[in-house]
């Protein structure tokens, strides 16, 4: 507009230099003039502020299907977290400054605090922006090339030319993780010794084969076969012809058997050359320099609540003596002669409850979780008003970063549905997954849980963008939980091995709230930990002992789960008595899920809401 204005007069007053009067102009009559609320005007700059956000990651613009700096990786240095909180700070400065808090309606205040909330968790985290470790399970040089082959899409020449431009960043990546990894241990912050070995055996596998490996007679490595199978739909799509294509292949080629595994060689030879400093004992953060202040840290960040180690142990002790009990009242149902310990040790190392290590078997597994779900899927509508749109697949995790007995999780889909949902299984030994854990876990990874929750926040329309990508680990684990719970109730778990399989998902959470909390604040050792564990549920010892290991890599991560459900569940009783007959439990769900991941007491406040507005409509 100014640019414009500004051409008119100029050429307005080169008409009376010449001794000409410009032309009169006649004012329209006034129209009516559009108000726009307070909310509407926070919202608009709220997706503004988001829009400059994602600036600072490339990858979460793939994630959400955004090509914008498709052939850009994320800068991961302390240097650009330290820009990221400076935004941050001046975003919520100039929110505070220029938005009138009381005159934002209920949801534009959820907005507003929730944009506040960011910045106040990473003031919190900043004192420990280099305390989480890098190099262990799943880390960067497994995630990198697992993020090219989920997220990086190849439609024409252009997204091509960015996959090369992003292979040549890798090496960048893995140098900068790397100089900070050398700081964290000069600092005295070292992971535990196992995840040194995570590391390297994760670098072997997705360094292994063509073209890392100049054996022609090696098999493909995985990121390769992916890459080769992008550029071959292209030119079978003729949108490239096979010579064009193949001098990009050689390209990439170049580039993977050069300055990438150049990369993962230095991150290979630091993490063998450190690890001797690594004590064969795992230690919890309690260790590290002011440990039990970043653990109080994280235990805020992952439940939104402020609750003492102390605190969350003994609502875990408690937890765990309520389910026995109920565990107890299953196995009577299935006729087993014997203890609940027996009960334990029977479904967990008896043959029958597990599929044998074949591909038609694997193929089996996949295939039962997908009947649970279609299953429960029929059921959705008489519970929930909002339904995704995405779709969901069941898939086995990639052989590179597959590990035995490790946890199952899901991947958000494309908020436009191009990209479904997967839910994800590690199975490489199928002893560590048993039969009766299916239909418990399906649910939590699918709908009614993770999936569904996450599908429903990325199609949210009448929120800020944010809202519908913000996470919080209590909410997102919570409510996954809470699913689990939820499905019984759907008609689900008519198997009484399966209700009992249900039963050992929560009290599996209920003892992460002791075990966390012993490891990291009450300096338990591992084996501690495992034996709480396998003697309080019948968890396969295999998925024990990789679980306690990732309980050491992620402190505070595991409490989210059950601290999220019975928030979920205190949520609910408290509209169910105040409501009575008037509860449904579809607009109950609705309310839940139509605000996005928000932080516990945010979701408290929004039921609270329903429930007077309910009670004043009556």
């Amino acid at each position: 507009m100014g640019v414009r204005f500004s051409s008119i007069l100029t050429f307005a007053l080169l008409l009376v230099a010449c001794g000409e009067s410009p032309p009169t102009v006649t004012e329209p009559a006034p129209g009516p003039v559009a108000v726009i609320s307070e909310t509407e005007r926070l919202n608009s700059w709220l997706d503004e502020q988001y829009e400059e956000q994602l600036e600072f990651s490339p990858q979460t613009r793939s994630v959400l299907g955004d090509k914008t700096d498709y052939d850009q990786l994320n800068d991961v240095t302390l240097e650009a977290q330290d820009r990221v909180l400076e935004w941050r700070r001046q975003s919520v400065a100039a929110m505070r400054s220029d938005f009138d808090y009381d005159a934002l309606n209920d949801d534009g205040k959820l907005s507003y605090d929730m944009w506040e909330f960011t910045l106040e968790q990473a003031e919190a985290a900043y004192p420990y922006r280099n305390y989480g470790y890098i190099f262990g399970r799943g880390g960067p040089h497994a995630s990198l090339p697992s993020f090219m082959i989920s997220f990086h899409l190849i439609d024409d020449e252009s997204d091509l030319q960015a996959y090369l431009s992003r292979l040549q960043q890798i090496d960048r990546v893995l140098g900068d993780l790397l100089d900070r990894s050398r700081q964290q241990a000069a600092d005295g912050i070292r992971q535990p010794r196992f995840n040194y070995e995570f590391a390297l055996s994760e670098i072997d596998r997705v360094t292994a084969g063509v073209p890392f490996n100049t054996d022609d007679s090696s098999p493909n490595s995985p990121i390769w076969v992916d890459l080769q199978g992008k550029v071959d739909a292209m030119v079978k799509n003729s949108v490239l012809n096979s010579d064009v294509a193949q001098e990009y292949l050689t390209q990439a080629r170049e580039i993977l058997s050069g300055e990438v595994l150049a990369a993962y060689d230095e991150v290979r030879a630091w993490l063998e050359q450190d690890i001797a400093n690594t004590s064969a004992e795992p230690q919890g953060v309690w260790a590290l320099p002011d440990g039990e202040n970043y653990y109080n840290q994280r235990l805020a960040r992952m439940t939104t609540l402020e609750l003492t180690a102390d605190e969350i142990h003994n609502i875990g002790l408690s937890e765990v003596e309520r389910l026995l009990a109920e565990m107890e009242a299953v196995k009577q149902q299935t006729d087993f002669e014997g203890t609940l310990q027996e009960f334990f040790v029977y479904v967990r190392e008896d043959e029958q409850f597990y599929y044998a290590n074949t591909d038609e078997e694997r193929q089996e597994y996949i295939d039962v979780n997908n009947e649970y779900l279609d299953y429960i899927g029929e059921r959705l509508p008489e519970y929930f008003g909002r339904l995704p749109k995405a779709p969901l697949v069941v898939r086995r995790v990639e052989s590179f970063r597959e590990q035995a007995g490790a946890a199952q999780h899901y991947r958000q889909g494309a908020p436009d549905g191009s990209r479904p949902g997967v839910f994800y299984s590690h199975m490489s030994d199928m002893s560590t997954l048993a039969k009766w854990q299916i239909e418990d876990i399906a649910y939590h990874e699918g709908n009614p849980g993770h999936h569904m929750q996450i599908s429903i926040q990325q199609e949210l329309t009448d929120v800020p963008r944010f809202r519908t990508q913000y996470r919080t680990t209590a909410y997102t684990e919570g409510w996954g939980l809470y699913s689990e719970w939820l499905a019984k109730e759907m008609g689900g778990f008519q198997d009484p091995y399966s209700d009992f399989g249900r039963l050992a998902g929560e009290i599996w959470r209920a003892v992460r709230l002791v075990v966390d909390t012993g490891i990291h604040a009450k300096r338990w050792s591992e084996e501690q930990a495992v034996q709480y564990f396998l003697d309080n549920s019948p968890i396969p010892e295999g998925a024990v002992r990789s679980e306690v290991k990732r309980y050491f890599s992620n402190p505070g991560q595991a409490t989210a789960y059950k601290i999220g459900m019975l928030n979920f569940q205190e949520a609910r009783a408290n509209a169910e008595a105040a409501l009575g007959d008037a509860f449904d439990i579809r607009e109950f769900h609705d309310v839940v899920l139509g605000a996005g991941a928000v932080p516990m007491p945010m979701m408290h406040a929004r039921v609270e809401r329903w429930v007077d507005e309910k009670l004043a409509a009556s």
